[in-house]
């Protein structure tokens, strides 16, 4: 797809029965103090500054050179090179390049009901609808792939840029939540005792003197490590152990009681508890199944 080129796509029901599907994708390079947006959109997506829109999809746009503004019903945001914007079904919003310097931008238009389940509260929000990472090459490289899928239209093509889409999705998220942490120590002492977890996993650990030997409050740590891995330390240890539990239940000929105390459980009972609440059947019964 070349520059100022955009593609408005057809829909079948296969498309919006597998759940995430894409309507449009465009890249254009405005220049300083050129008219914007091009009247060449049909009228569902034109806009004037004057009125805004309400679409009926996600957006996704990339601005890889230049400035501009959006705005939308919850506030006003700057945009410069490297930052990655969101626009929202239901909600309006308009948006426009600087007129001195102009922008380049990269967008993608989705919708289905997988795209609304991956595009939530607190992750995604129309109250801060912009991400600022620079010119990351994962990110260029996924959209340049999407819209080769969307300019060949070949069978399936569908279905892959969908896949697409949820890595960007994924990628923004891995990037937003690595600004947390890149060039802190603190990121260093989780990487440390998620090491020492995985080592030591069979043994008592205490991750309150753990925190303290790294020189780190406990509070402060047990705060970043589930922002940095999503889950809080001990549900970490505790799933290392679960799924060590597993390995052996399935190849080795230890008792349920063995696995339980080598891999430091207070009881058979806790871990038959904890083991079911995680997996939804008991110990006994994922050996059985899975020896079969």
């Amino acid at each position: 797809m070349n520059n100022n080129e955009f593609k408005y796509l057809t829909i079948s029901e296969e498309d919006s029965n597998w759940g995430l599907f894409l309507n449009v994708a465009g890249t254009a390079n405005i220049l300083p103090s050129a008219d914007y947006p091009s009247p060449n959109h049909p009228s569902e997506y034109f806009f004037t500054w004057e009125k805004g829109r309400i679409l009926n999809e996600f957006q996704i746009n990339f601005i890889t050179e230049g400035a501009g503004i959006l705005e939308n019903r919850f506030g006003t945001f700057l945009l410069k090179k490297g930052s990655i914007f969101f626009t929202f079904p239901g909600v309006w919003h308009r948006y426009k390049p600087n007129f001195k310097t102009g922008w380049t931008e990269n967008y993608i238009g989705f919708n289905g009901e997988l795209a609304g389940r991956l595009i939530f509260k607190p992750l995604f929000s129309p109250e801060e609808p912009v991400y600022y990472f620079g010119i990351k090459e994962e990110l260029l490289d996924t959209f340049l792939k999407i819209f080769d899928l969307v300019e060949k239209e070949q069978p399936g093509y569908q279905q892959i840029a969908s896949g697409m889409v949820i890595k960007l999705l994924g990628y923004i998220i891995s990037f937003e939540k690595q600004k947390d942490f890149s060039g802190k120590p603190i990121a260093k002492v989780i990487e440390a005792i998620r090491f020492e977890m995985r080592r030591n996993m069979q043994k008592e650990i205490d991750l309150k003197t753990l925190a303290e030997k790294h020189n780190v409050s406990y509070s402060f740590f047990r705060k970043m490590f589930k922002k940095y891995t999503g889950v809080s330390p001990g549900q970490y240890l505790l799933q290392l152990r679960i799924t060590r539990a597993k390995e052996l239940l399935i190849s080795t000929d230890k008792s349920i009681k063995e696995i339980s105390y080598e891999l430091g459980f207070q009881s058979i009972f806790y871990f038959s508890n904890m083991f079911k609440k995680k997996e939804g059947v008991t110990p006994s019964y994922f050996r059985n199944k899975n020896n079969i």
